[in-house]
């Protein structure tokens, strides 16, 4: 994985070094905090990167680049519902540096790293009749450009430390994910997703590697739970500064 960073960047150096770029910048605002927090779009970006270099005259294949993508977008679970297929990955949150509290020996700044961000990416859906719904709340779906493929962040709390933003906002976690049919007007399946141990548990100590994370990671995961019975439809929530993403911590 190194040795693929370092030819990137002196692949990087080398093109703007032949051919500076000399395009204006384009300004994104809170496009930052919301689509390019999401694997795909990330992805998506980081290839036109890697095409303008193969035509640069620097042979680069995305597949190298894999184990990165992995790594930085681990897979949280994915499950297939009469032919519509739904994946969670884990998506970037920026955590947010708080102001000076005095502690026990002096004057410390807390991060609030109790928000955190899942992206949901769902395979042959019919739109309009499926749905995604998380909590209740139906997921701001948006096409990817691949017939029936729609991708949207969910926003939550996962837990509620001492010191954190918005203080009175309690956790969101575990997410249930339902596929709500709305001719219908029920759930067809769904999954559920904790960010803690499912039991209640405090694990006593760090994984000792890779694998031993993403097995805790899989056993938080569960491909049932979904809401049962006749269901209201729920609004679809329009934010025209973050379209892609449904913060739970909006009322």
């Amino acid at each position: 994985m190194s040795l693929t960073q370092q030819l990137l960047v002196r692949s990087l150096i080398a093109r703007f070094w032949n051919k500076p770029y000399r395009e204006p910048l384009v300004r994104w605002g809170t496009t930052l905090h919301d689509r390019f927090m999401l694997p795909h779009f990330v992805e998506q970006d980081f290839n036109e990167v890697l095409d303008d270099l193969n035509e640069s005259g620097f042979r680069f294949e995305s597949k190298w680049f894999a184990p990165h993508v992995e790594f930085k977008f681990p897979l949280i679970g994915e499950l297939t519902i009469s032919g519509v297929h739904i994946e969670l990955r884990q998506a970037i949150e920026p955590w947010h540096v708080l102001g000076e509290e005095f502690g026990g020996t002096g004057a410390a700044r807390y991060v609030d790293s109790s928000v955190e961000r899942v992206q949901v990416k769902v395979r042959g859906l019919t739109d309009p009749r499926f749905v995604i719904t998380c909590n209740g709340r139906r997921v701001p779906l948006h096409p990817t450009g691949t017939k029936g493929e729609f991708v949207a962040g969910v926003r939550f709390r996962a837990w509620q430390p001492p010191s954190c933003l918005h203080p009175t906002i309690g956790v969101h976690s575990p997410l249930v994910f339902d596929l709500l049919d709305m001719w219908n007007k029920k759930s067809i399946g769904g999954c559920t997703w904790h960010v803690s141990h499912p039991g209640g548990r405090h694990y006593a100590t760090f994984p000792v590697n890779a694998y031993e994370a993403e097995s805790r990671r899989v056993a938080r995961f569960f491909q049932i739970g979904h809401t049962p019975g006749i269901q209201m439809i729920p609004e679809n929530e329009k934010n025209v500064d973050y379209p892609f993403t449904l913060d739970m911590r909006r009322a």
